[in-house]
């Protein structure tokens, strides 16, 4: 089974050379690997200590960044490595200042995980909700690293819960413990055997409530927003915004924030010629009245949470499609009632909200006009719906300190 697997892995990777000529997604991530030992010689000595964690994407990044806050003041004298596996996590956080050195993991074959390890010699490993590579994870037993899951989230579709899963559950022996988000995750390890289990939550809540301490100020979204009532459109796709462009256009005396997953040129251009009303870009707003505008366009990535702020409502993106719903969490931290599309049963936290009533789970474009008049029409609705969003993520508190708690006693 080893050697099919990485037989697969060195054919994905010449496979991958050749997509990367058509595809500028994938030529990030074949291009960005392409330095990452030479990286690594530069930033480690053989002397350094390390702490290596590792999160396969954007999301999994703000899961485990309370966790590497902490454990960068408990180990002050440790260089933290932090290693992402796609281009849509390393491209936005490439240059963040929580760890010392930030590279894309290179792909999973013996020969790169012998040599990273190697290079970056890790004491501690944590490994972000899931991607277990097994090569990477066979050459962290050679060592005296100990090794943790956070965040975890297991489900029994997944590989190791299979009959023919062995190969993979057999990698899964490497950790020292896994802190799972839910009961079901920790039910599912016990059945292969893995009682070195704890639920401890999702970090993700720690790390939205911390938002909610720093300064979230955007003076020209004060200015934008002029005192009236505005709905922030965050992470929104092309089906979302098929949804609610229509209902932009008919609004009256509500101003619409509109920050897409994606901001290429083209898409933005897209986006702003479907739209009737007064509309301005983020890159064009020096100079002018935005107090004039109705609709503010947002072609730059890393300032939505600080929007959100702003919103009395927000529509969460990605549940019309199938790229998968957006972090809900954030809007919800500042006590913004949630409208999301019907594609959201993958994210407990989404059906949680869902049943408690702060979000709003919407399947068509009737039912997003529906929705977002109510928010906008009636105030006390409003207030109640965001009200249950912020008491939701304060009672979910608590993880980061759980996990800290088992790893330094």
């Amino acid at each position: 089974m080893f050697f099919l697997y990485n037989l697969l892995t060195i054919i994905t990777g010449y496979a991958l050379n050749i997509v990367a000529l058509f595809s500028p997604k994938i030529k990030l991530f074949v291009e960005g690997r392409k330095h990452v030992f030479e990286t690594l010689q530069q930033k480690i000595t053989a002397t350094d200590k390390t702490i290596w964690f590792h999160s396969a994407s954007l999301g999994e990044y703000e899961q485990g960044l309370p966790v590497m806050e902490k454990i960068k003041i408990l180990y002050p004298n440790h260089k933290i490595v932090l290693t992402f596996f796609s281009p849509s996590g390393y491209e936005v956080r490439k240059n963040a200042k929580t760890a010392d050195v930030i590279v894309y993991l290179p792909l999973d074959t013996k020969a790169n995980a012998q040599r990273f390890i190697k290079l970056v010699h890790p004491e501690l490993v944590f490994f972000i909700k899931y991607e277990f590579w097994p090569n990477y994870l066979n050459e962290l037993k050679k060592t005296n690293a100990s090794s943790y899951l956070i965040s975890g989230f297991f489900r029994e579709k997944q590989v190791f819960f299979k009959w023919y899963g062995g190969f993979y559950r057999n990698a899964l022996k490497i950790f020292s413990h896994f802190f799972v988000q839910y009961e079901s995750s920790k039910v599912l390890l016990q059945k292969i055997g893995y009682n070195n289990v704890t639920i401890s939550g999702d970090t993700r809540y720690d790390r939205v409530s911390e938002i909610l301490e720093r300064d979230n100020s955007l003076p020209f979204i004060e200015e934008f927003k002029n005192d009236k009532t505005t709905v922030v459109f965050g992470s929104s796709w092309p089906k979302d915004e098929s949804m609610f462009t229509d209902y932009i256009n008919a609004s009256i005396s509500t101003k619409f924030i509109i920050a897409p997953h994606t901001t290429a040129p083209d898409h933005i251009n897209d986006i702003k010629n479907s739209i009737t009303k007064k509309t301005v870009l983020f890159s064009e707003k020096e100079g002018k009245d935005l107090s004039e505008y109705d609709v503010l366009i947002i072609d730059t990535v890393g300032i939505l949470t600080k929007i959100y702020s702003y919103a009395d409502v927000a529509y969460v993106g990605g549940g019309f499609g199938t790229a998968g719903l957006h972090n809900i969490l954030e809007p919800a931290a500042f006590g913004v009632p949630i409208i999301i599309g019907p594609n959201h049963q993958k994210f407990p936290e989404a059906v949680a909200l869902v049943h408690m009533g702060g979000c709003i789970a919407v399947k068509d474009k009737k039912e997003m006009e529906e929705a977002l008049s109510s928010l906008i029409q009636n105030d006390d609705y409003r207030w109640e719906k965001g009200h249950i969003a912020d008491t939701f993520v304060s009672m979910n508190r608590g993880a980061v300190n759980i996990i800290l708690k088992n790893i330094t006693d």
